[in-house]
Order: C-alpha cells, then structure tokens, then sequence
C-alpha cells in the first residue's frame, strides 16, 4: 500500500476538530487522524507493506519551468506552500510518529509524493493499492496497481482499476494524465486547453491517444479530427508541448530502499511511549498497533 501523505494530512486536519490537543495544548487533530485513517486502511484492506510517501518538493521546479502557474494559487509569494499555522509543527511529530512505529516514509528531493508513488508502482512486483484523494494518479491504474481514491473519505474508498476508470470516465486508465492536461485542472493551476471541456477531452484521447498523438494529428490535419478542436488545440501547442510533463507522474526517481513490510511490534516501543505521553495519542498509536497486528495475523 502506498499512502499519499499529505493527502491523507490534510484531510485528517479538515476532518478532526482541532479542539483535539495535546495536554500542553497543541493541535494533535491532523496526527490523530491520520493515524486512525491508517488503521482503518489496515484493518480492511491487510497490506503486508505500506510505505507514507512524502512531498519532499512541494512546487518542484521542472514543472513550475514548464509551467509557471502549476500550483501558484497555493503558494506563498516566497514560493513556499501554504500550510495552515495548526497544521505545520504537527508534520514532523507524525513522521517522528511513524518512525517509531516502523512505518515506512519515502521521499525524493526535488520530487513530489506523486512522483514517489508513480516509481514505486511501476517497480511494484506485488499487487499493489495507492491511497490518493488526487485524481492524476488514476493513470498509475493497472492489472497490479489499484487505486483507492479518498475523495468521499476512507469510510467510502472507492476501489478503482483499469476497468472501473475507463466506465467511469470513458478513457483508458493510462490516459487520465493526457485527459487532464487537455481538460486541465483548477486544483493544480493547469489551464488546460481552451475551449475544450471534460466531453471534447474525453473523445480526443479515445480516439487519438496521448497529448503528442493529439497534436499531431492536430498538426497533420487528419481527416477526422473534428475541425473545431484542431483550432483550438492548435492555438494550445506550446502549452501541450510541455503539460504531459507536468502532469504525469515521475517513474525514475532513485528511491533509497527502505524497510516496509508492516512491522507486528514497533520499532522503538519507548519512544512511541514517549511520543503518545507527551502529545496525548495513546488511543491512536494503540489502534494502530492493534491493526498491525491484525494485519500480521
């Protein structure tokens, strides 16, 4: 199982007031429930290796290159993200968290979680499920890799394969990333092509394929490209030049090998005592442990 960490922060921090403190009173809401999302994802779907993979890069440079408003909408103006002021100092407490526990983290420098997860999927030699809330990595979708998409929360995972993405959006699968190029995405600042919605997107990839066959046959005038969008993806060339490489998830990262098999006892169990004391996440960590055991068993 790969976890999109910050993924599943950000929705803990949302979804658990953050009345939930520690006893000297700092917001514990985004540990606490990442830790009991994790469980739950445990309990349920008993993955023998999990690994949380982590934004070590944010806004990673090659992409805001190519193109400079990826992601600007959530930037400071020193480029830095913006992360709610409860939600920073709790990061580095979870990881420290996970740590004791002898719960796998990966990242990569310059990289983003994205990324992480596109490398370790495509070397995965196990069946493998991505826990993501971000709709680009339905592309990382094969007969190996499913993905457990977050959006209505983990109490209602929606389990998505090749199958179940092409029923649902009408595309295959490795294609999501050249539909949401095309399409192009608010969240991520990517403004796609204009002119062309979520159907014209759609019937493009089916029928032609990734955004370099699309251009092309754009470019050739081939006879069935519908003539009101080769106008407008013509006018959109520069920027459909470089958006399959922003948007698709990176598979050659060189990812330090890491222990992740699902540990049945943790690994530093004094100082997974020292953390819940100090932070009050006794009830957490203990589910969690429950669920690793039960996943060992």
């Amino acid at each position: 199982m790969l976890i999109d960490a910050a993924g599943l922060y950000f929705r803990a921090f949302y979804g658990v007031p953050d009345t939930v403190r520690s006893p000297e009173g700092m917001p514990v809401n985004a540990i606490r429930g990442y830790l009991d999302m994790t469980a739950t994802l445990m309990t349920k779907r008993r993955p023998r290796r999990l690994v949380s993979c982590l934004d070590v890069a944010w806004r990673p440079a090659f992409r805001v290159e190519l193109v400079p408003t990826y992601k600007t909408h959530r930037a400071h103006p020193d480029g830095s993200e913006q992360i709610p002021d409860t939600l920073a100092p709790q990061i580095p407490v979870l990881l420290e968290v996970l740590e004791a526990l002898g719960l796998a983290t990966a990242g990569a420098a310059g990289f983003e979680a994205d990324d992480v997860i596109a490398t370790l999927a495509a070397s995965a030699s196990v069946p493998t499920e991505v826990v993501t809330g971000d709709r680009d990595l339905l592309a990382l979708a094969t007969d190996n890799v499913r993905i457990l998409y977050t959006g209505r929360g983990i109490a209602k995972l929606e389990d998505l394969g090749p199958a179940e993405i092409e029923g649902k959006y009408g595309i295959p699968a490795a294609h999501y990333a050249d539909f949401a190029a095309l399409r192009g995405d608010p969240s991520d600042g990517l403004p796609g092509v204009a002119g062309v919605g979520e159907k014209t997107a759609a019937a493009l990839v089916r029928t032609f394929g990734t955004v370099e066959q699309i251009l092309a046959a754009a470019h050739d005038g081939v006879s069935t490209f519908p003539a009101g969008a080769r106008t407008k993806i013509l006018a959109a060339s520069d920027y459909l030049a470089v958006a399959p490489l922003v948007v698709r998830g990176r598979t050659d990262l060189k990812i330090a090998p890491t222990e992740d098999a699902v540990p049945p006892e943790p690994a530093d169990a004094q100082r997974l005592l020292a953390l819940a004391d100090t932070y009050g996440l006794e009830s957490p960590i203990n589910r969690l442990l429950n669920a690793m055991r039960v996943t060992n068993g």
